[in-house]
């Protein structure tokens, strides 16, 4: 079955719910059980308390882990809740883990704050480093951390090189694939063992929910699935039911935001006020090699570095667009365009662009219209500089 097959079938059983298309969303705590054998029995149960899934999340999590060719999949409320429940699920106290550099700021957070706390060390690794990482991996190295690509400067990795030093080192591979979306990317297929998602992106994809998912082989499900149990991660059903809607579009979205993307960033590479582009897909990026070798296309995310970090020309510029708003989070229908800091979380090597640092998503208008809104941006910002 390919993709957009699958993303509009998977998941679903109308026949077992009236005929009707779309799975229902139950809002559910107590489950009541017919006798008091069933009721001791309950962990045989399908469903047996709310918290820990109905129907509407088992259908989710059998689209996702169908997309990402995995053993399984569970929901979170969050992003940064998948990201922490797949970890805490990987690591005791004393343990070492390998983290790329150029990730998820939450992620570092959660890694410096919480799991440093617990006695957890974490290092941090150049997301470019390949298979030379089997050099930092310890005996008490029990995680290594991807992203691909890094957030905010969009580095590509080698997973399959990280998985393969790992793997011959017993430590397990967790890949952030919220850019990939599980459709442009297959992280179980390169090596990894867990996958974590930010479903508030792109299977949510309006902008109006917030989702997480952990996606993973085989041998990772029991301490997956014992990590969410145990921290009571639960998504509430209606939220789930927007990814569920949102994912049987998801394919064609996905479409137009690479299209889109790239008719921008080979605009924007020929602007003057633009010093650098981020973009994998671009052919003279750096990682474009790697993306061209793993992935199958490319989001409406990436970043450029403008040639003035000056507050009042990007004021000038930012405060007055008309189809690219400011806010955090991307993937949903909406361009948005906001400076970042990349250097203020950075660990193993500095960030100096010589600029402003943008992040921008291109969404899902007309992109000669958002050519124009940049355009006179643009004006602006060389009249205020």
């Amino acid at each position: 079955m390919k993709d957009d097959t699958l993303l509009t079938h998977a998941g679903r059983d109308p026949q077992a719910n009236y005929g009707i298309v779309n799975p229902p969303v139950y809002h559910a705590s107590t489950v009541l059980f017919p006798t008091l054998d069933a009721l001791l029995a309950r962990g045989q149960a399908a469903v047996s308390y709310g918290r820990y899934g109905t129907p509407t999340h088992f259908s989710l999590e059998q689209a996702m882990a169908a997309l990402e060719r995995a053993e399984g999949a569970v929901i979170l409320p969050s992003g940064l809740a998948a990201i922490t429940a797949a970890l805490t699920a990987c690591v005791s106290q004393g343990d070492h883990i390998l983290v790329t550099d150029g990730l998820y700021s939450p992620t570092r957070r959660f890694c410096a704050e919480e799991l440093k706390r617990f006695g957890v060390e974490t290092e941090y690794y150049p997301p470019e480093i390949g298979a030379d990482i089997a050099a930092l991996i310890r005996p008490n190295t029990s995680v290594v951390f991807t992203e691909s690509p890094g957030s905010q400067t969009f580095e590509v990795q080698d997973l399959p090189a990280i998985a393969a030093a790992a793997h011959e080192n017993g430590a397990t591979v967790i890949n952030d694939n919220t850019w990939g979306a599980g459709y442009y990317f297959k992280p179980l297929e390169k090596g990894a063992d867990i996958v974590v998602h930010a479903g508030t992106k792109y299977p949510v994809g309006h902008a109006d929910a917030m989702l997480g998912m952990v996606v993973y082989n085989a041998a990772s499900e029991a301490r997956i699935r014992r990590s969410v149990k145990n921290f009571g991660g639960f998504a509430g059903p209606d939220d789930v039911y927007l990814a569920q809607r949102g994912l049987r579009t998801m394919g064609v979205r996905l479409q137009r935001h690479y299209e889109s993307g790239m008719k921008i960033a080979r605009w924007l590479a020929e602007r003057p006020e633009v010093l650098r582009i981020m973009h994998p897909a671009m052919e003279d990026d750096p990682g474009h090699a790697l993306w061209k070798r793993d992935f199958t296309g490319a989001c409406g995310l990436f970043g450029f570095v403008l040639d003035t970090a000056d507050r009042t020309a990007l004021s000038a510029m930012l405060d007055n667009m008309t189809y690219f708003g400011m806010g955090y989070s991307w993937g949903g229908y909406e361009s948005l365009l906001i400076p970042t800091w990349p250097e203020k979380s950075r660990s193993c090597y500095s960030w100096a662009p010589g600029g402003q640092t943008m992040r921008i998503h291109v969404g899902l208008e007309d992109p000669d219209d958002l050519i124009a809104d940049l355009e006179a941006g643009f004006e602006r910002l060389g009249k205020a500089g």
